[in-house]
């Protein structure tokens, strides 16, 4: 665990050559987060859904809302990459979304049963991917760097506990 709030678990670090055993648990992360999302948000009120979980930081409600809309665009990354040669993807403006209606007040049920569905499915097609689908890429044109689809799965993996982390280490330092 990380004493910064801003990475409870630390920043994502990629290692270089992915095991199949690596890639098996990433993707168990990637299965199990909704319930561990659920688990999180379990108990909380309008007010604590309304709490940023650091100063200028996003509200445990908008952390959700952004798990949701983060998760569907590396879905999509990952399915333009599988058929695709190194497809170009679209970069988004993540803070301006937290802005929006849909993320800043919309109910978390929405993002939760989003999350789920979404999970089952991405779990599916991960399962399914070879040795050479995870080799295959994409290009991110902010960035400007290609990147392997065992490293995407890497880095959900950590982004869904990353963001798990923001909500559970707020609920400890306030007592929730």
């Amino acid at each position: 665990m990380s004493t910064d709030v801003r990475f409870p678990i630390g920043p994502y670090r990629f290692e270089g050559a992915v095991s199949e055993q690596q890639r098996t648990d990433w993707i168990s992360d990637i299965a199990d987060l909704p319930a561990r999302l659920n688990v999180a948000l379990e108990g909380l009120n309008a007010e604590q859904l309304d709490t940023p979980y650091r100063p200028d930081g996003w509200t445990v409600r908008q952390v959700t809302h952004h798990i949701a809309d983060s998760h569907l665009n590396s879905f999509m990354r990952f399915k333009l990459a599988l058929t695709e040669e190194q497809p170009a993807i679209r970069p988004y403006f993540e803070d301006r979304w937290a802005l929006l209606a849909d993320t800043a007040q919309a109910p978390l049920e929405l993002s939760t049963t989003l999350i789920a569905a979404l999970h089952e499915r991405w779990v599916y097609l991960l399962r399914s991917m070879s040795d050479a689908d995870y080799a295959r890429t994409f290009f991110h044109p902010e960035s400007l760097k290609v990147s392997r689809l065992d490293y995407a799965l890497g880095n959900y993996s950590w982004h869904g506990r990353h963001h798990v982390g923001h909500i559970t280490s707020l609920r400890d330092r306030m007592g929730w």
